[in-house]
């Protein structure tokens, strides 16, 4: 069999309860969910620091973030770990990525040069932008600014589509595809999407305070207005690959870097341990070598675990600078999966900061329970199975104090494999000399 082609379409902000596969009866998203037929569910599927840099540093280098040292937004990459891109041109792919980029830290609108792309040669890509209708991008060696036309989640899968086009049948490609919704602002996407859902008419979680129950589904209709779009690019993504005869031998993986709390424990956006931040989607297609049924892997996949994952799958070499766990023999049933995800927040900022209760914190998500332990000692426990809107913490309690004991011994066991010692975040601030302004927030510059 030749190698087979990798096309990864990757969102920002979208939670695994807001698809319809996963059980919301409200939002539409027909293409992913006939995907979700086709395809390997990792239904625990996890993002273990949940934000935008420090997972997509991971997800492109396969490295912890107290390795990569992203462990905030808006800071470059440390060290010279060989990227997601390097690994897969060595074996001789073309390497494409289109979207947003966001770890290069060094302004969110600033050109990156080619040294700085971790391998991808094919690059239409901004830092960071989320004005999703005016969205700006460079084009390759050009360091002249450009737009893309229209609402950008549409023209970056035109684009897309156009260099899977432009490629032949006999070299490999690996394409990241990274839409910027369904990131807030959440009013912005296309008007026959947003029509598509009425504010009054959205059901919230139960774990939504009333307080602020009109904000949130204000919000949540927006939201599922840009899921929407998304799903209709995915289809046109699907359909392009079956005209081309390369839906076989692809391994088409749709995913998300986190989820977003709206509204879900009186919160709002992302960076804390609670399931609607740390619940995203991971959909696996390579009808080729798993068949084209619905599936599901007990794997806890975590951000670092994805580089390693795909290289296994496509039976490449993973590079010794990779920290973490290739689950390719788990999904061919030569070994057994792992049994928990580490969560991990290294120095709260932005709205964690300042929401009540931002923290750091380490933990782990099991199939049954969430627990996680801050720098005073136990803080979180709660039982998914009896509680799945996570609305009685169980930490401290007489009645779990031998299942708290296990739960903290096998986060233990976590940090000591991957040597995290769990320090205050300002030290790991100054470890890479990090500057902060007042809000507790690394500086960004546009």
């Amino acid at each position: 069999m030749t190698k087979p082609n990798v096309l990864f379409l990757l969102t920002d902000q979208w939670r695994l309860q807001a698809l319809g596969y996963a059980g919301n009866k409200q939002v539409r998203t027909p293409h992913i969910d006939r995907l979700a037929g086709e395809s390997v569910n990792f239904k625990h599927a996890i993002s273990g620091y949940s934000v935008c840099c420090p997972w997509r540093a991971s997800f492109l280098t396969g490295q912890y973030p107290l390795t990569h040292g992203v462990i905030v937004n808006d800071v470059p990459i440390s060290g010279a770990p060989v990227g997601l891109g390097d690994a897969f041109k060595a074996a001789g792919y073309r390497t494409a990525f289109i979207g947003k980029w966001h770890v290069d830290g060094r302004g969110r609108s600033n050109y990156i040069p080619p040294e700085r792309r971790l391998g991808f040669d094919y690059f239409k890509a901004l830092e960071c932008s989320h004005d999703y209708n005016e969205s700006a991008y460079y084009a390759q060696d050009d360091s002249d600014m450009r737009y893309w036309e229209g609402y950008d989640v549409f023209a970056q899968t035109e684009d897309a589509l156009q260099f899977i086009q432009s490629g032949n049948n006999d070299q490999p490609f690996m394409l990241v595809l990274s839409w910027g919704p369904p990131h807030n602002p959440y009013e912005t996407a296309p008007k026959e999407y947003r029509d598509l859902y009425d504010p009054d008419g959205i059901e919230l979680r139960e774990n939504v305070p009333p307080a602020m129950a009109a904000q949130a589904r204000e919000d949540l209709a927006g939201y599922y207005a840009h899921c929407s779009a998304i799903d209709k690019s995915v289809g046109d993504i699907v359909a392009a690959l079956e005209a081309r005869h390369l839906a076989e031998n692809t391994v088409l993986v749709f995913a998300s870097d986190h989820g977003d709390m709206l509204g879900s424990q009186g919160m709002t956006r992302k960076q804390k341990p609670w399931e609607e931040s740390i619940r995203v989607p991971f959909l696996l297609r390579y009808s080729a070598r798993f068949g084209r049924g619905a599936q599901e892997t007990e794997v806890f996949l975590n951000a670092h675990d994805i580089m390693p994952t795909l290289l296994g799958v496509c039976g490449l070499p993973i590079p010794d600078s990779v920290d973490g766990t290739d689950f390719s023999p788990v999904l061919a049933g030569d070994a057994r999966p792992n049994e928990a995800a580490l969560l991990a927040c290294f120095h709260p900022f932005g709205e964690w900061s300042r929401d009540v209760g931002g923290r750091e914190y380490r933990g782990i998500r099991t199939a049954r329970y969430t627990y996680c332990r801050s720098l005073d000692g136990p803080w979180l426990l709660y039982d998914n199975e009896s509680d799945p809107y996570q609305q009685e913490n169980l930490a401290d309690r007489a009645e779990t104090a031998e299942l708290q004991q296990e739960l903290d011994a096998a986060l233990q066991r976590e940090l000591d494999a991957i040597g995290d010692e769990f320090l205050k975040g300002m030290a790991y601030i100054e470890k890479w000399g990090y500057p902060l302004d007042d809000t507790g927030t690394v500086p960004f510059r546009r």
